[in-house]
């Protein structure tokens, strides 16, 4: 009796598909391991007790999609009709939503089976994983660290294997977050790829920052497979702001040597020890497999977290924010951030003048979640695009295919990201640009990377990256990821490079 836990999603479901499985042997296999991970971890809001009757449902209609008989998991922001979507806000309890979400709908098409939905952090705009409606999530490989966020519950879900494939939302490093904390892979796509129809996000209305949804797995061929699925007729006649671009096979499936930028800093956080080796021994398994490695010289990433990022979410001096917070009791780890967001725009001129000599990031901040007038606000958009232009040139001039850039980790202590918002900026970054990003495991902490933080200090030395040499200390054996980027709407070509990343780790581990 093959271990129906143990097979990867794409023999998974040609099982399915061929009728040697049973769906409902999957089915309830998954159930059964989903609510052993969620006690120990404490990943799912609701059970999708309709998920049986569509079981029932699909054996009787035969239609085969691509999915058949395959269970997933749901992030709490993505509609499901019927369902609660609260963003861990109180208020939100008990206004299920009027009908699935696009991607839902489409998944639902392709035979797809969502059993579940997960935790998320209070607002989304987080990567921890608490609210008080549901609580705190806790990592799968160590109870004492965050599984990242915000799709946090999707992280320890599909990371503890209670589920196979599982879809979350990303605006600043919510999907790759949890993945690499908990040891597995997601990819970003550019952020209209996917349909956003039925799906709640952090800030809404905000355009500076662009968010995206996509799928998460314990591999990358899974991870194919789940946007093959949806990059259908389906899903462009659901939402028509989508560009019809079904899943390009040919650049997936092609082995032409690539042309590779990479970094091993952003000179803004400073990597760890593991994450600085984690892009060095990439870097080095793909110019041994015949690839061409090219240094990509990153600059201003100061100016893109706090004019672009932080300002882009906060152009209305954060108003949107703490209106989601009026009546809620809790204001989670955000003391400090409250305070600031609700003083008048001279204070925060004032305190960041002030504070400039001694602690010139959080003047950054400060200045940074002013109240723009709406020209101010176009201004910063023009400003980004511009950005973004100048980018696409420097890769253009290199020549590059895709880019092979650190990943924070390795996973941070339970109340630690709430500290350490400024940590986002090797994610959020590709939010700001708006191209499509993955994240795969490559190595994990050891003895030597330990040794070496004792002499971690940061670039900026301030309380922040203090806070951050403590949060990554005692993490010998915990995962360590690298991030895989192309160019917008490369979605296919950023996969086949993410499975070229995966394939050499393997094949490395298996020689070890």
């Amino acid at each position: 009796m093959i271990s129906i836990l143990s097979l990867p999603l794409p023999e998974l479901s040609k099982k399915l598909r061929d009728g040697s499985l049973p769906p409902e042997h999957v089915f309830y296999a998954y159930v059964g391991k989903a609510l052993q991970i969620a006690t120990e971890t404490n990943c799912i809001t609701e059970y999708l007790q309709e998920s049986e009757t569509q079981l029932q449902k699909a054996k009787m209609t035969g239609k085969l999609g691509l999915l058949y008989g395959v269970p997933v998991s749901i992030k709490d922001s993505i509609d499901c009709q019927g369902h609660d979507s609260t963003l861990g806000f109180i208020k939100n309890l008990n206004k299920p939503a009027a009908e699935d979400s696009v991607v839902v709908q489409v998944l639902r098409r392709q035979g797809a089976i969502p059993f579940v939905k997960t935790n998320v952090p209070q607002s989304l705009i987080s990567y921890d994983c608490k609210n008080l409606i549901f609580g705190q999530t806790f990592n799968p490989l160590l109870y004492t660290r965050s599984p990242g966020g915000s799709s946090g519950g999707e992280g320890a879900l599909v990371g503890g294997g209670g589920s196979i494939l599982g879809f979350g939302t990303d605006v600043g490093g919510s999907l790759r977050f949890p993945a690499a904390f908990c040891g597995i892979c997601a990819l970003k796509p550019t952020g209209n790829r996917l349909s956003k129809k039925g799906i709640i996000s952090g800030v809404l209305g905000q355009k500076a920052v662009v968010a995206a949804v996509g799928p998460m797995a314990k591999d990358v061929e899974s991870l194919a497979l789940g946007m093959r699925a949806l990059l259908c007729e389906d899903m462009f006649n659901l939402d028509s702001t989508v560009p019809p671009l079904p899943f390009n096979e040919e650049v997936y499936s092609s082995t032409q040597p690539l042309r590779i930028g990479y970094y091993e800093t952003d000179f803004f956080t400073m990597p760890s020890p593991a994450m600085r080796r984690a892009v060095r021994e990439t870097k080095q398994l793909l110019e041994d497999a015949g690839h061409t490695l090219v240094p990509f010289e990153l600059t201003n990433v100061d100016y893109v977290v706090f004019n672009f990022c932080v300002r882009g979410m906060f152009a209305d001096g954060a108003t949107s924010f703490l209106k989601m917070f009026k009546g809620e009791l809790e204001k989670s780890s955000m003391g400090l951030f409250f305070w600031l967001a609700k003083s008048p725009n001279w204070l925060k001129s004032v305190l960041s003048w002030i504070a400039k000599p001694f602690v010139p990031r959080f003047s950054d901040i400060t200045r940074s979640i002013r109240a723009n007038t709406v020209d101010e606000v176009w201004s910063l958009h023009h400003e980004i695009e511009e950005f973004c232009h100048q980018f696409i040139a420097q890769w253009k001039k290199l020549n590059l295919d895709v880019m092979l850039c650190p990943m924070l980790g390795p996973a941070l202590g339970i109340g630690y990201p709430g500290k350490l918002s400024v940590a986002v900026s090797y994610t959020m970054l590709y939010n700001a640009l708006d191209f499509p990003a993955g994240v795969v495991p490559v190595t994990m902490v050891t003895d030597k990377d330990e040794e070496e933080l004792k002499g971690y200090q940061g670039y900026f030395r301030d309380w922040w990256d203090r806070t951050l040499a403590k949060a990554f200390r005692g993490s010998v054996g915990l995962p360590v990821a690298v991030q895989c980027v192309a160019l917008p709407w490369q979605e296919e070509l950023c996969l086949r490079f993410m499975k070229e990343v995966e394939t050499l780790i393997l094949k490395k581990n298996r020689l070890v």
